[in-house]
């Protein structure tokens, strides 16, 4: 392995954690469907089975967004930086699913912990990427 590679070890855990913590979602669902038996393909027929299943869909679409966005933002501003945003946006993952499981009007806080991470990696990624424009004399 390259120095390269081994320079953004912390955004990797961040990265690590992230899918560990989609894994341990999964397991949710999966444990939930068995609880109250909902069987697949199905995803409704029980209130409390479909706020694990949604929060487990929430975080996939958040995914998205949040990956790659975690690791652009990373070549801009450093990998302390972008783990702290990382370590932030699972956090608030983790408030917005225990909230949404017991209460889903309860979920704003996660949300605006997790919401607040990905908009701050995003804005990121573009005065990064502006900033490198503006210094290299263009596109």
């Amino acid at each position: 392995m390259g120095d390269d590679m081994l320079e953004n070890n912390l955004v990797a855990l961040v990265t690590a954690l992230t899918l560990g913590l989609f894994v341990w979602m999964t397991l949710r669902v999966a444990k939930a469907r068995a609880t109250f038996g909902i069987a697949a393909p199905a995803t409704a027929g029980n209130a409390e089975f479909e706020r694990h299943f949604r929060v487990q869909m929430n975080t996939l679409e958040g995914l998205v967004v949040f990956l790659p966005a975690l690791w652009l933002f990373t070549l801009y501003w450093g990998q302390i930086a972008a783990a702290l945003l990382g370590l932030a946006w699972l956090a608030g993952r983790i408030v917005y699913m225990l909230a949404y499981v017991k209460e889903p009007k309860s979920r704003g806080l996660g949300f605006a912990i997790q919401g607040g991470a990905s908009l701050l990696l995003i804005l990121g990624v573009v005065i990064g990427a502006l900033k490198m424009m503006i210094i290299k004399g263009g596109l």
